[in-house]
């Protein structure tokens, strides 16, 4: 029993040794555990923080370009406003004007000056759809450009035939011509007097037109073509001006203003009836056709190429005649008459410089005459051998019966006064060409003329 204890106490010492390291080893796994879950932690809640700076970055851009967007908006509303203010203020500057025009024209014509149209700034939207806008006044002013036979609507501005050549080869004559003779199928503008009873008669501003303002006003609302309403008012007064000078129906200084205008009459101005035909007429035809006593056929009487509709450049000399010499009852001009008519111009050196500068002036005519080899009839004839030769002599071509009547022959003093003013020398012509206003012109065309025999 005495060495009991002797052994215990050892092996109580051994076990607390053991219990003890085994204790510490313990602790000191769970300490290390725990400071690997705070690490953890601490890199989980660095990687929100970046996370959310992130995002706090993204915010910040956003919003800013949302500044941008609102600005630039704010910026482009600012311009349209200020583009629109202009607008306004340019209607209501035309609107002023046309009120002054209509006022200076009823004063001209002894008439009441009209009320005044009042300015509308106001735009609201109507309708039940909510698109649009009620037009305003300047809008409504901007479009009402018409003007009417006694003047109404005449804007002030001048302008006489001097001018007017200018404007008018620059703007009108690629279509209409130098001298508003028309070019191709395009309309012509000046001729024609006296033939709205022939057959086919030629239908111009002063052959037809009954009102000088529907002139203007076309000019002014259509013309040039493809740039309309780009002439200026004194612009449109010029070109009105030289069609009507073109037409002899002014002098060249005939100044055509909003004053003058009412003084010039168009001479079918009493050509035109009112159309009654649905008062007095309609009440009497029958409600069914007429199918009885028809034709038993139907001839061809006209062809369009002699009514200039489709123009057929290569067409002249005898199948040119066939054509269009159907009705015509002028003397025809045969050979004994061309051999009586003696030449009076005797074979001259040509002045080759002044016949130099007479074929830039001939590109005037070349839309009507040819000359050369192998130059054919035209809307004018061919004019080889046409200086000293004989009066409306040229073959296969179709003359007014003035100019078939008149005998004689083309000596440079006959030659010069109707090249200057060709409806002084030969009432009735059908050339539209008001004349050559320089003599120097006239002096170069006919040495050109003479090159192309006499």
């Amino acid at each position: 029993m005495s060495k009991s204890p002797n052994i215990l106490g050892p092996m109580l010492g051994v076990t607390g040794v053991v219990l003890g390291l085994a204790y510490g080893i313990s602790t000191r796994n769970y300490k290390a555990d725990e400071a690997a879950t705070a690490q953890a932690q601490a890199t989980l809640a660095a990687e929100r923080a970046e996370a959310a700076e992130a995002r706090i970055a993204e915010a910040e851009a956003a919003a800013a370009a949302q500044v941008t967007e609102v600005q630039a908006a704010a910026d482009a509303a600012a311009a349209a406003a200020a583009e629109r203010a202009a607008e306004v203020a340019a209607l209501q500057q035309r609107v002023a004007q046309a009120q002054a025009a209509a006022r200076a024209a009823a004063a001209a014509s002894g008439g009441d000056a009209p009320a005044d149209v009042p300015m509308v700034a106001a735009v609201a939207p109507v309708g039940g759809f909510g698109l649009g806008r009620e037009a305003m006044a300047e809008e409504i002013a901007a479009w009402d450009v018409d003007v009417r036979p006694d003047g109404t609507g005449l804007p002030v501005g001048s302008g006489n035939a001097w001018d007017g050549e200018e404007v008018f080869e620059e703007q009108c004559a690629a279509c209409h011509g130098s001298f508003a003779e028309g070019v191709d199928n395009w309309p012509k503008l000046a001729g024609g007097d006296g033939t709205l009873a022939d057959e086919d008669p030629l239908k111009t501003v002063g052959s037809y037109w009954p009102y000088l303002s529907t002139v203007w006003d076309y000019v002014h609302r259509s013309m040039p073509f493809g740039n309309a309403q780009s002439l200026s008012d004194d612009d449109v007064y010029a070109i009105v001006a030289y069609i009507l000078y073109s037409n002899d129906l002014i002098e060249d200084d005939f100044e055509l203003s909003n004053e003058t205008f009412l003084d010039v009459d168009l001479p079918n101005a009493g050509g035109f009836v009112i159309d009654d035909r649905a008062e007095t007429e309609y009440a009497l035809w029958s409600a069914e056709p007429c199918m009885e006593n028809c034709k038993d056929s139907v001839e061809i009487t006209m062809r369009a190429t002699v009514l200039d509709v489709t123009p057929d450049e290569d067409m002249g000399g005898e199948d040119h005649a066939s054509m269009t010499d159907t009705t015509d009852d002028s003397a025809p001009v045969t050979a004994e008459a061309t051999a009586e008519a003696e030449p009076v111009l005797a074979a001259a050196a040509i002045d080759a410089d002044l016949a130099a500068q007479g074929e830039k002036v001939f590109g005037k005519c070349k839309s009507c005459h040819q000359v050369g080899e192998g130059a054919k009839n035209r809307t004018g004839p061919a004019l080889n051998g046409i200086v000293g030769g004989p009066i409306g002599a040229a073959e296969g071509f179709k003359y007014s019966r003035t100019m078939a009547d008149m005998g004689g022959v083309w000596d440079e003093e006959t030659l010069a006064a109707f090249l200057t003013k060709p409806r002084d020398v030969v009432k009735g012509t059908k050339m539209a060409f008001a004349g050559l206003r320089k003599e120097e012109e006239v002096a170069a065309v006919t040495e050109y003329l003479k090159t192309f025999g006499q």
